[in-house]
């Protein structure tokens, strides 16, 4: 897929803020520091389209970005970060269990790249997360990012592993510093969008 256009239109705080109109939405789900916003830059092929927050956590918003004007690549908050407030994650969990239902997405959400630290493995947030998408009915997959910080080795049993954990979903290894992973990922869009 060819990157025409690509800009954020929305930065929702309230699930009221969402988009109304007929547009399909990407989610991009995953904890805090997975490297949402790298992938995201990496996939536009532009450094500062998505902001990199300073810190773990910090950002609770769901961000939408409008790509070729015609579908939205939508970044989740992170979840998964200890040191949120408990209004911080009240605020949280409120924001993307209305993004999930059918009225807080409207309906338009075609599918959702859960997104797993590959040199971390899954975690016990990531799990219950794709425990509640092979449940939804939603149509997901995985981009397994930072695989450039394994050797081989270590990548292929990290693979491995993963793919025990969820069987039968597509996996896609993804660095956003060499860009491995882009055309594999864009693909799996273009898929779910058609």
């Amino acid at each position: 897929m060819t990157v025409k256009n690509a800009e954020l239109k929305i930065t929702a705080g309230l699930t009221k803020q969402f988009p109304f109109d007929k547009k399909a939405q990407i989610a991009f789900s995953g904890r805090s520091n997975v490297g949402k916003s790298s992938l995201i830059n990496s996939l536009m092929g532009r450094k500062n389209l998505a902001r990199v927050s300073s810190a773990p956590g910090k950002t609770i918003t769901v961000n939408f970005y409008e790509i070729n004007k015609e579908f939205y690549l939508v970044d989740m908050p992170g979840y998964g970060y200890a040191k949120r407030s408990p209004k911080q994650k009240k605020q949280w969990s409120a924001l993307t269990d209305g993004y999930y239902t059918k009225d807080g997405s409207h309906g338009k959400l075609v599918a959702v790249a859960q997104l797993v630290d590959l040199k971390a493995g899954a975690t016990e947030d990531d799990m219950t997360m794709m425990e509640w998408l092979s449940e939804s009915g939603y149509d997901w997959f995985i981009v397994a990012t930072k695989v450039d910080k394994l050797n081989k080795t270590q990548r292929q049993e990290a693979l491995d592993k993963l793919s025990e954990l969820v069987e039968g979903v597509d996996i896609i290894p993804y660095s956003s510093l060499t860009g491995e992973g882009k055309n594999e990922v864009w693909a799996r869009i273009a898929q779910s969008l058609n």
